[in-house]
């Protein structure tokens, strides 16, 4: 069955797997044995739960848009992860492992980011554990996301530049990796995709899975007992998709993932390994990483998580692309239909359902609206002036 435990060697098909050095071995086969042994203990969930219902603001409501509903011709269902505390659906995930990081006596948080969004939440949690916080974010990013790294330093982070490479989020985890090999004794790299090392793919993705049951009661609720014709998120690493996907795995329900244009792993890369996993990376002849393009600093990245790679090969869900340009059309469409102004990367999945309107006319669909447009108001002002 899909989005299932992949076992004691993270393998989803062929995709996955632990890929990392000899002095790393120790720590994540120490975190899989943490979390596993957290998940089975109903008093770590409990707390989890409090949390998220009393800090993160969980159950996030599922709007059902009348007015972007007429205009596309289908019914377009939002699950509102934007209005979690910071804005977005990374909070899940990062109480899940800033908890799981006291339970193992860890004193301080390493994270990458790329939107600024994970970082956000990241910085959040070590203020509210009391925990040092460092992030790393490529220069490119820092620049375009100034917004968020003020939040960040503000909550308390340290925010640190990478400045290798593309100098977007694929060179943060590197850096971010380096770090924890250096200082795995007292730091956890929480890291914020589902990607990596095994167990990394698959925990980042059962601590996101409450968006998917939430969302999976929501439609049950309001579709009398059915669930949408199709569910769709946004794709860079893939953790939104992975969350709201886990809900629905078992339905009839389609499922599809959306890559920007320049960064679709799916789409245009070859298997390979990267940040400790196997998964479809965009790669030249020589097996050399090539850059992601995107407007969206969240899905600038050039793989996918394994999971969604095995999820692509083995046909239960789709993955498609879209442009800058239908990204931006699509901000704008949600923004002046329903009043709600997304995220770039959420964008991303309306684009593709404004462009695929006729073949979805008369369906209902249910998009993961994974977090909410403040951070990119800058850079649209100047995209759109």
């Amino acid at each position: 069955m899909a989005m299932t435990d992949p076992g004691p060697d993270g393998r989803f098909g062929e995709f996955g797997g632990r890929f990392v050095p000899e002095t790393l071995m120790p720590a994540v086969q120490e975190l899989e044995k943490a979390f596993r042994g957290a998940w089975a203990d109903p008093e770590f969930r409990a707390e989890l739960d409090h949390m998220l219902t009393h800090y993160a603001g969980r159950p996030s409501p599922l709007t059902d848009c009348r007015r972007i509903s007429e205009e596309l011709g289908l019914r377009l269902l939002l699950k509102r992860e934007d209005l979690n505390h910071t804005g977005s659906h990374k909070i899940n995930n990062v109480l899940g492992q800033a908890l799981l990081a006291r339970r193992m006596g860890k004193t301080r948080l390493l994270a990458e980011t790329g939107a600024g969004q994970h970082g956000v939440a990241t910085a959040t949690a070590a203020a509210y554990f009391g925990m040092d916080c460092v992030v790393y974010m490529g220069e490119v990013d820092i620049e375009r996301q100034a917004l968020n790294v003020f939040r960040m330093k503000l909550l308390g982070a340290e925010v640190r530049t990478a400045m290798s490479g593309s100098r977007t989020l694929k060179d943060a985890i590197n850096e971010a990796m380096r770090d924890w090999v250096a200082t795995v004794e007292e730091s956890h790299y929480c890291l914020g995709s589902v990607m990596g090392p095994h167990p990394y793919p698959w925990m980042v993705r059962e601590f996101h899975r409450v968006l998917g049951d939430e969302a999976r009661r929501q439609c049950s609720e309001l579709l009398d007992g059915g669930v949408p014709d199709v569910v769709t998120a946004c794709v860079g690493g893939g953790s939104n998709a992975a969350g709201i996907f886990a809900g629905f795995a078992d339905s009839t329900a389609e499922l599809v993932g959306v890559e920007p244009a320049g960064g679709a792993a799916v789409g245009r890369g070859v298997p390979g390994v990267v940040h400790g996993s196997n998964s479809y990376l965009m790669q030249d002849e020589y097996g050399q990483v090539k850059e992601a393009e995107s407007i969206s600093a969240g899905l600038d990245y050039p793989g996918i998580g394994p999971e969604h790679a095995y999820l692509a090969a083995e046909g239960r869900a789709r993955y498609e692309s879209v442009t800058d340009a239908e990204v931006i059309e699509a901000f704008q469409l949600l923004s002046r239909t329903e009043g709600i102004i997304p995220a770039l990367e959420p964008a991303h999945a309306l684009a593709w359902v404004s462009r695929e309107r006729a073949a979805l006319a008369g369906k209902t669909v249910l998009l993961n609206l994974s977090g909410r447009g403040d951070k990119d108001a800058t850079q649209m002002m100047e995209v759109l002036s």
